[in-house]
């Protein structure tokens, strides 16, 4: 894949190299960082770097081992199978991608098991069949650590199947640069838009559940790019994203309007 076919990403230390030894190696990643770092990103860049499809799924509390390994469908002939996401990542060789994999049931997560040691393998006992993951196959999950408790936590005999990396937001000065290379503001704006972002950031486990992600400040740059207001634009992209609270909302308008020209 030429590079211009490459989604962007800036890295911020070895994440591409162990990423790349993983894959070559054959061993599973589980990526964790807070909502908003770049971690899809990450994958979509590495995905399209290895020249590997990507199968992408959001887990969620209703996410069933059906919907990833697939099921028996009635059509006008008869009854006849059709592949999940996984079981097509497994035969085609591809990435599967398992976004925010602690939403999921511990009975659905206990599907990807096999092909997490050395057996790679995905049986399926439906049809009976048990596939054989071939090399180019690489099984990838994510999720937030800050969601984690003990409902919704990734069991420690789950998390030793993979290698782990963690994600945070980029430094300042390669924040910046992404906020310049994925909206095309000018420096000023970006700069702003980032000292904004960390002060936001401070008010984390404060006022704020979540803190104010690179994603949103792309959102507002995006906004103030196409003739939107400053104000008006990180209202929408981030004070309102952030909370539901009227008060905290004006609160985190009042910082704005003071970290912003």
């Amino acid at each position: 894949m030429s590079q211009e076919n490459i989604p962007f990403y800036l890295s911020q230390g070895n994440e591409t190299d162990l990423f790349q030894h993983a894959w070559s190696n054959q061993l599973p990643v589980m990526i964790k960082g807070p909502t908003g770092c770049g971690k899809t990103r990450f994958i979509e860049h590495m995905a399209a770097k290895l020249g590997r499809p990507l199968y992408t799924v959001s887990c969620h509390d209703d996410l069933t081992a059906a919907d990833l390994v697939g099921r028996h469908l009635i059509g006008e002939e008869g009854t006849f199978w059709v592949d999940g996401p996984l079981t097509r990542a497994v035969r085609e060789g591809a990435i599967c991608y398992l976004d925010e994999v602690v939403e999921a049931r511990k009975d659905t997560t206990v599907v990807i098991h096999p092909l997490t040691d050395d057996r790679r393998i995905l049986p399926i006992e439906r049809t009976g069949e048990t596939l054989k993951a071939p090399a180019e196959f690489m099984l990838v999950v994510s999720y937030n650590p800050g969601y984690q408790n003990i409902l919704k936590g990734m069991k420690p005999s789950t998390r030793q199947r993979f290698v782990g990396m963690t994600f945070d937001f980029p430094p300042p000065e390669l924040e910046q640069e992404i906020i310049l290379r994925e909206t095309g503001v000018d420096e000023k704006t970006a700069t702003a838009l980032v000292k904004l972002g960390n002060a936001l950031r401070v008010l984390k486990d404060h006022d704020l559940e979540e803190a104010a992600s690179t994603r949103l400040l792309i959102y507002a740059a995006r906004l103030m790019k196409s003739g939107l207001s400053a104000s008006e634009a990180c209202l929408a992209a981030m004070a309102e994203p952030l909370t539901d609270d009227l008060e905290t909302r004006d609160a985190l308008m009042e910082v704005i309007r003071i970290s912003l020209p």
